[in-house]
């Protein structure tokens, strides 16, 4: 599981965030890195194609198991894809950006494949462990693709940096071919429309079902929108702020990717004892307030000329509250699946809780050049998460979680 996790994190700056710098670098403007960079939007809409992870074998990768087999496929692609994008540079722009998607696509599946043989593979009193350990490997493949990536940006150029981190995957892949294929007898179905229902409707018929039409689609509304601040600067936005306010790559490196990793690390653990002393709801609530509150820090930025120290401070504040809102976000989706649909209804889950930053993030060059400053936008996803506020409280009384003693207030419906 640590080099699944370790697979699963390379991609997803190298799409992103760390592109942004490359892109700010070969002259394009703001407004363009920030829509190509919004690349990594493909992992919102992953619950789209995880049916088809869950139910399809391979061809001839099959052999090696259904899970192994997309497990494979995923980091092969990935690996092509990075190479791909070394050998054409911004320069071929055109087909630079769909091979760019290409690999947000595959980034998106590999995590599907790694969430469902996770489940699968152990039984629920190791799945602590085992997200811990796919936690550590993740947030290791940040600081690769972030912090090295960076560093050797300084030293080589850009194309080398993509082959360098297109090699790191040959680890997660030989890690492949020595796991075994978890131990699971799967339902066989009679015919197309029967395994359609069974791998693509009853997920989310059963989501419904459990809660209700109107009070299941308050729920999404609410997963959509509780890290609208937190994705709303995870993309293209915040490379060119940094490099603008005076920042060089190394010192970016050093502090954003090495030091506030293991500060995020920090606070996802604060957010789990805060789960395991007061249960998922008001650690949630506190988790979304700091989340949106964090980023008016970047304000202390602008003009910064360089300042280290002032950016360290920003970066203890910001990606403390950030992992705190991720480990309580978590909390709140895993108590609302339904085990039997672990791994479709989680990538939904999963999914929608990154599109609208993403969405924001896309604009967000735009925005910034409209009005002509970085304080603007930074001060609207803070204003945006007041929405996911509202409804914590309007469902608080309305949806009682898993592992919740029933109660009055939690067994009404609207």
């Amino acid at each position: 599981m640590f080099f699944f996790g370790f697979a699963s994190g390379l991609p997803f700056l190298l799409v992103a965030g760390t592109l942004a710098y490359w892109l700010r670098e070969g002259g394009l403007q703001l407004r363009d890195i920030t829509m190509i960079a919004s690349a990594g939007m493909a992992y919102s809409f992953k619950f789209l194609w995880a049916p088809l992870v869950d139910r399809w074998r391979l061809p001839v990768l099959g052999r090696l198991g259904q899970r192994r087999g997309w497990l494979l496929l995923a980091m092969l692609a990935v690996m092509l894809g990075l190479l791909a994008m070394a050998g054409l540079t911004p320069q071929r722009l055109t087909v630079f950006v769909w091979v760019t998607v290409a690999v947000a696509v595959f980034g998106a599946t590999l995590d599907i494949a790694v969430d469902a043989y996770r489940v699968e593979i152990a039984p629920p009193v190791a799945q602590g462990a085992l997200v811990a350990t796919y936690s550590l490997g993740y947030r290791l493949a940040l600081i690769a693709s972030g912090a090295l990536a960076l560093v050797l940006a300084d030293h080589t150029v850009w194309p080398n940096v993509y082959r360098a981190m297109a090699a790191l995957m040959l680890v997660p892949i030989a890690t492949v071919l020595l796991a075994r294929e978890p131990d699971v007898v799967r339902v066989r179905v009679q015919n197309f429309a029967e395994g359609l229902r069974e791998g693509v409707v009853e997920p989310f018929a059963d989501f419904f079902r459990r809660f209700g039409g109107a009070l299941g689609l308050m729920i999404l509304v609410f997963i959509l929108s509780m890290k609208i601040s937190d994705q709303a600067i995870v993309g293209g936005i915040i490379g060119p702020f940094y490099l603008d306010q005076g920042f060089s790559k190394t010192q970016i490196a050093a502090v954003t990717k090495v030091y506030g990793i293991w500060v995020g690390i920090a606070g996802a653990f604060l957010g789990g004892v805060a789960v395991a002393r007061w249960g998922v709801r008001w650690p949630l609530l506190a988790g979304i307030v700091l989340g949106a509150a964090s980023n008016l820090l970047y304000l202390a930025l602008i003009g910064a000329d360089g300042d280290t120290r002032l950016l360290t401070l920003v970066i203890s504040g910001e990606n403390l509250a950030q992992g705190f809102l991720g480990t309580t976000a978590v909390a709140y989706m895993s108590a609302l699946v339904n085990q039997r649909y672990t791994a479709t209804q989680y990538a939904l889950f999963s999914s929608l809780i990154m599109l609208p930053g993403k969405v924001l993030g896309f604009f967000s060059g735009r925005i910034v050049e409209t009005y002509q400053g970085y304080g603007s936008y930074f001060v609207l996803t803070a204003v945006v998460a007041v929405p996911a506020v509202l409804l914590f409280f309007w469902l608080y009384p309305r949806v009682k979680l898993a592992g919740e003693e029933a109660d009055d207030f939690a067994s009404r419906r609207p």
